[in-house]
């Protein structure tokens, strides 16, 4: 594996992605000094006192010689934070994120960059969890995690090197997906089941009889519903983004539950058995190594 080093980089949005990021650089010694920007300086704070950045500043201080910098935030801030660093950027200065969709960002970066987009490498890290803020941030994150490049057709081919190096180096597996397919693809298998999760808790906490529910709540809850713990306003936006892919992933699960509701109200335990047996055999295939 080729290395790069980093002598500055800046990261808006030090919570769990940005800063386990910075602690994961720190550790492979491929970044010299790592600046943080954001909108709670309590939060920028803890980052500090916990040795994820090193300072905080402004984003135009931030960008001062600045070797590449990473959105670590909710989509729906991107566009003002690049129109807001577009006069700032150097000219060598990497461009890169950690959305969760990739359209909105491929379009936001040639619309609020258009100077900068050879510079800009689109990505998303398969490293989420329901935990959230600097606190959660650790240095091993990406160890053996998926991180999904989406180049603009203007990313020059350096700067794709350089960031997938940067990822390999944090441990990551690095691949590569045209932004279209990354949407479809994380619209199926990440957006709908954190909407599913979030309708269920959100339907048991409207009833009457909730705290007794919630009582008996035990482990296929918990399991089920553990993404339901994740940041409100980071899936407003990822919802809101890939709207389109979630509606017709959303369709097909509709599909699929009025089947299974026609077969349970006809007592047919064949197709239900048929569903579920099918549905735990792709499951432990997926689990198997490799």
């Amino acid at each position: 594996m080729s290395t790069a080093r980093f002598e500055r980089i800046a990261i808006v949005g030090v919570g769990l992605i940005g800063g386990s990021l910075a602690l994961a650089l720190k550790a492979a010694g491929a970044v010299g000094e790592v600046v943080g920007v954001g909108r709670d300086p309590a939060s920028l704070q803890l980052a500090v006192e916990h040795g994820l950045i090193d300072r905080t500043a402004t984003l135009p201080e931030a960008l001062d010689g600045c070797d590449l910098v990473l959105l670590a935030t909710p989509v729906g801030q991107m566009a003002r934070i690049m129109l807001d660093m577009a006069p700032h950027l150097s000219t060598h200065t990497l461009v890169t994120d950690a959305g969760s969709t990739k359209q909105d960002v491929v379009s936001l970066m040639q619309t609020c960059l258009p100077e900068h987009v050879a510079n800009c490498v689109p990505a998303h890290p398969i490293a989420g969890a329901e935990l959230s803020g600097p606190l959660a941030a650790r240095a091993d994150l990406y160890v053996r995690r998926n991180v999904v490049l989406c180049p603009l057709a203007e990313t020059s081919p350096q700067a794709m090197q350089r960031v997938s190096t940067m990822w390999q180096q944090c441990g990551a597996v690095v691949r590569f997906m045209d932004a279209a397919q990354h949407d479809a693809t994380f619209a199926a298998v990440s957006h709908l089941p954190h909407l599913l999760a979030y309708a269920l808790v959100d339907m048991i906490a409207r009833r009457a009889n909730r705290d007794e529910l919630f009582s008996y709540a035990a482990s296929g809850f918990r399991d089920f519903t553990r993404i339901a713990g994740s940041s409100p306003e980071m899936w407003r936006d990822i919802a809101l983004a890939n709207r389109q892919a979630l509606l017709a992933e959303l369709d097909a699960y509709t599909l699929q539950l009025a089947a299974l509701r026609s077969a349970l109200d006809a007592g047919n335990g064949a197709d239900l058995m048929a569903v579920f047996s099918a549905a735990r055999a792709a499951r432990q295939a997926w689990l198997q190594p490799g």
